[in-house]
């Protein structure tokens, strides 16, 4: 979908304030025709048509009001909470955005792990005496949460102001992501009909997430937790309520209580770099092939038994990682690997681990054309990667791995510049 469609009811609604009145008519002109009959959204001034970006909320508005009362919602819920809503600008501008840049995963690595973060995680660590009962009870370490913490809102100070029924309205109607902002805003409104949060308590990201762990209206409803005992979840103003709804989230996300996340490794001299995002199996495997662990220490006995997948971040000129289970599990919260990293790494360093062995390679940020124009060339060259939209997801990388097969190249599917410069040499974008 094109930006220029994105941004359609943004611009449509802005332009209602440029309507003018028609001018006064001549003694001599023939009588008006009378005026059209009131449309919907547009009550102030029936004679006025209903600019087209209006027609279509109200349409997709009458639409969802079915669907929710489908869902269990009552009429006089609906009429009180979406009546008089329109979109958010802001918000749809947001949604459309792509960062002009991506910032390559080391840059985004150390910002995550900066040593103010890590003195506030490591105090915190120390003084919640909460911690360890929440701990015990779910199995994710306490580490962990406080990274998690850490990363969604600054250790509960950032958590968005937006009002979240609104947000929800402002993506269902744009329709880019309809049927996931739809689900999202039913369970907003079914959050507030139950009475556990009023709609003025109701707030988070532009994009719906709240709390101090940031979580979707449909999380809350089926893993927040009271933890502390006062008969509300909430995720807002408790600090244990929210790291232990943190942890049910986790565990529901697949969590194994006593396995690792992920621990860095030295691959040998001529390793097959293919076998990134590949095989899952247990590190004897991996040793099998030469694959050691960057530490010197030997796997626990849980970790032993786990399946670990290779994962090369930066590509072979940076870290690597055999990623475990639980590495997977951070992902349910948040499906990026670099925020897996950068919560797994964080961890480690609240619990008194040292940087890693391998250094980070310093990178040149890739342009949103740069991406797109890799993307097309692997796609000149029978590479398949997907559409061009410049998001190196795993379509891309498994293409651009291939193509590097091809060429006897590092097969790490990692796109850097001279990646990019050699796929438009190759495919005559140059």
């Amino acid at each position: 979908m094109s930006m220029d469609r994105r941004f359609f009811l943004v611009l449509l609604l802005a332009g209602c304030a440029d309507t003018s009145p028609q001018g006064p008519l001549t003694p001599l002109a023939p009588p008006p025709p009378p005026p059209p009959p009131p449309m919907p959204g547009n009550a102030a001034d029936p004679a006025t048509p209903v600019p087209p970006g209006e027609l279509a909320f109200d349409t997709w508005l009458a639409d969802f009001r079915i669907r929710a009362q489908a869902a269990g919602l009552s009429e006089a819920l609906l009429t009180r909470e979406l009546g008089g809503v329109i979109p958010d600008p802001k918000v749809i501008s947001l949604d459309g955005r792509q960062p002009e840049f991506s910032k390559p995963v080391g840059d985004y690595v150390r910002g995550v792990i900066s040593d103010d973060r890590i003195a506030v995680g490591r105090a915190k660590r120390e003084s919640l005496s909460f911690l360890p009962d929440i701990e015990a009870r779910y199995g994710v370490p306490r580490d962990i949460l406080l990274a998690v913490w850490a990363m969604e809102s600054a250790f509960g100070k950032l958590q968005g102001n937006f009002d979240v029924v609104r947000s929800m309205v402002s993506l269902a109607a744009d329709g880019r992501r309809r049927g996931w902002a739809e689900g999202e805003l039913i369970a907003a409104l079914k959050i507030i009909d139950s009475g556990e949060v009023t709609r003025e308590q109701l707030k988070g990201s532009w994009a719906g997430a709240m709390g101090q762990t940031q979580f979707l209206p449909s999380n809350y409803r089926t893993v927040a937790v009271d933890a502390d005992g006062d008969g509300r979840r909430d995720i807002w103003g408790s600090d244990v309520d929210s790291l232990a709804s943190a942890a049910n989230l986790l565990v529901k996300g697949g969590w194994k209580p006593g396995v690792g996340w992920a621990d860095e490794v030295i691959l040998p001299e001529g390793f097959d770099y293919g076998l990134a995002e590949g095989p899952r199996e247990v590190p004897a495997w991996w040793e099998a092939k030469g694959v050691r662990r960057a530490d010197g220490l030997p796997w626990s006995a849980a970790d032993a038994a786990a399946p670990a997948g290779l994962i090369l971040p930066a590509g072979a000129t940076g870290p690597a990682f055999l990623a475990l289970p639980n590495h997977f599990a951070i992902r349910k919260y948040n499906n990026s690997t670099s925020y897996a990293l950068g919560i797994g790494l964080l961890a480690d360093r609240f619990a008194g681990a040292g940087p890693l062995v391998a250094a980070w390679p310093v990178e040149q940020p890739l342009s949103l054309a740069d991406r797109m124009a890799a993307q097309i060339a692997l796609a000149r060259l029978g590479f398949d990667p997907g559409p061009p939209d410049g998001v190196i997801g795993a379509g891309s990388r498994k293409a651009l791995r291939a193509w590097q097969q091809s060429r006897q190249l590092p097969a790490d599917g990692y796109l850097s510049m001279d990646m990019v410069l050699r796929l438009k040499t190759q495919a005559g974008l140059s």
